[in-house]
C-alpha cells in the first residue's frame, strides 16, 4: 500500500469493531468529521479523554483516488488513531469504491457524506444533496461492498433530516436493506443552521430501523451526551464544536482543564501540526477560560515560540 502514499500502520484496536461497541449498551462517544480539525493531531488528543470512535475530516472522495499529493495531505495516521472512520463526499459509486479500497487497511471503515449543507458541496452532488437521491447512496454502499473484501470494514452515512419526517425514515430503512452498518443523524434540515435540533426526529428514525443510529447536534458537555442519549434510545452521540471548545468534554471536565492544552501542545509538536491549526485550537479550547484582553493579545500571536511562552507564563504547570 504504500504505492497509495499512505504509511503502513498496524494497529491492535483495528481488532476493536465500532458495530460491537455500539451494541455494547454503553454509550458511544464519538468524534465528528470537521473539516480542518479533525485530523490525526486532534484525534490523539480527544482520545486521551475518553473519546470511543473518530472520523477524519470529510475528503473528496475524486481527489483522493486521483492524487497521490491530496492521500499524502488529506489522510494521516498512525498505531494509536482507531478506531477510525474516514469520512468521504462522493457522488460516484466507482471512486468511492476505490477510495474505500485504499482506506481499508489504515481503518476500521468509510462514511458517506449525505449532510453537509454548504453550498459548494451540494452543487458538486455531494453531501446533504445525496438524502434525495436514495438509489446513488445504495449503488455506492454495494460497490464499496463489493471492491471491500474484508467484511468487518463497516460502511456508513451521515445525513440531516428532511422537512417531512417519512422522506428520512423511509431514506435510512432503505439504507439499512442496502447494507449500511450504521447511521448518524444531525437533527436538522438541510435550511436549518441555529435552530434547535429535533431530537424528537431522531428517536422516531432510530425506532424505525434495527441498525445501530447515532445522534448528532449541539451536545456541548457529556451531561447534555448522556441526556440525548436517553431521550433519543441512539447508540451513540456525535460531538464537534463542543469538543473544539472542550475536548475534555467526554471525561465530564466543563471546561478544557490545563493539562489538556498542555497535552495539545505536546501532541501538536510531536505531530508537526501546522501554526494556524495549532494556534487555532488554543483559541478554541481557551475561549472559556481567558478574558477579552487575554484573548486579543493571545490570538494576535503569530509563532510557536511567542504561544509556548504565553501559555508558560500564564498557564504554567
Amino acid at each position: 500500500m504504500k504505492s497509495d502514499g499512505i504509511p503502513a500502520t498496524v494497529c491492535q484496536e483495528r481488532r476493536k469493531d465500532p458495530i460491537e461497541m455500539f451494541h455494547s449498551g454503553q454509550l458511544v462517544k464519538v468524534c465528528a468529521p470537521m473539516v480542518r480539525y479533525s485530523k490525526l493531531a486532534f484525534r490523539t488528543l480527544v482520545r486521551k479523554y475518553n473519546c470511543d470512535l473518530c472520523y477524519t475530516p470529510m475528503i473528496v472522495a475524486a481527489d483522493f483516488v486521483k492524487s497521490i499529493k491530496a492521500r499524502d495531505s488529506e489522510f494521516t495516521t498512525n498505531q494509536g488513531d482507531c478506531p477510525l472512520i474516514v469520512q468521504f463526499a462522493a457522488n460516484d459509486a466507482r471512486l468511492l469504491s476505490e477510495a474505500a479500497r485504499i482506506v481499508c487497511p489504515y481503518a476500521n471503515g468509510i462514511d458517506i457524506n449525505c449532510g453537509c449543507p454548504q453550498r459548494w458541496a451540494m452543487a458538486e452532488g455531494y453531501g446533504a444533496c445525496l438524502i434525495n437521491k436514495p438509489e446513488l447512496v445504495r449503488d455506492m454502499v454495494k460497490q464499496v461492498r463489493n471492491q471491500v473484501e474484508n467484511p468487518r470494514f463497516s460502511v456508513s452515512i451521515k445525513i440531516r433530516i428532511h422537512e417531512d419526517l417519512r422522506r428520512t425514515v423511509d431514506l435510512c430503512q432503505k439504507a439499512e436493506a442496502t447494507g449500511v452498518s450504521w447511521i448518524t443523524i444531525h437533527g436538522r434540515t438541510v435550511e436549518e443552521r441555529h435552530q434547535p435540533v429535533h431530537y424528537d426526529a431522531i428517536k422516531i428514525i432510530k425506532e424505525n430501523i434495527s441498525i445501530p443510529v447515532i445522534a448528532n447536534g449541539d451536545i456541548r458537555s457529556l451531561k447534555e451526551a448522556e441526556n440525548v442519549w436517553q431521550v433519543t434510545g441512539t447508540d451513540g452521540v456525535m460531538v464537534a464544536r463542543g469538543l473544539l471548545a472542550n475536548p475534555a468534554m467526554f471525561a465530564g471536565y466543563e471546561e478544557t482543564p490545563l493539562k489538556c492544552i498542555w497535552d495539545w501542545v505536546d501532541i501538536a509538536l510531536e505531530l508537526g501540526t501546522p501554526y494556524m491549526c495549532f494556534h487555532q485550537h488554543l483559541m478554541y479550547m481557551m475561549e472559556k477560560i481567558t478574558s477579552r484582553q487575554e484573548k486579543r493579545v493571545f490570538n494576535a500571536l503569530s509563532s510557536t515560540s511567542a504561544v509556548l511562552d504565553y501559555l508558560t507564563d500564564h498557564y504554567s504547570i
